[in-house]
């Protein structure tokens, strides 16, 4: 099994909680994000980020590295629910992966200021 097959199947059950095809906001965490709007899910995505960069700093102080991997995870998982809300998937995030492969990470964020000029003029 993938790690990009893990991905599709959880995108797929985030998919199948959208209020708009039956998630029960009732019933489901992921159907409730989705029915209080961005805001609800925009937040947590904050919130889980926070949480990941706090733990990746207890990492350089003996900290237990599987805290990291689970905020990485809750931040991941609360993502896919920001993508599935805008018509997005997994599938797009490693197809940009896969165009900036190869790049420097330098060369990259110098691409994406030119690309972000010529949409602005």
């Amino acid at each position: 099994m993938s790690s990009t097959d893990a991905l599709d199947r959880l995108a797929a059950v985030i998919e199948s909680r959208k209020p708009a095809l039956g998630g029960d906001p009732e019933r489901s965490y992921v159907a409730r994000l989705l029915h209080k709007g961005p805001d609800a899910f925009l937040k947590k995505i904050g919130e889980e980020a926070t949480e990941t960069v706090m733990a990746a700093k207890d990492c350089d102080h003996g900290g237990d590295t599987a805290k990291l991997v689970g905020e990485v995870a809750d931040l991941w998982f609360h993502s896919m629910i920001a993508l599935a809300h805008y018509g997005l998937s997994p599938a797009d995030v490693v197809a940009e992966l896969v165009r900036r492969e190869g790049l420097g990470g330098l060369e990259e964020k110098a691409l994406r200021k030119v690309r972000s000029r010529e949409s602005g003029e």
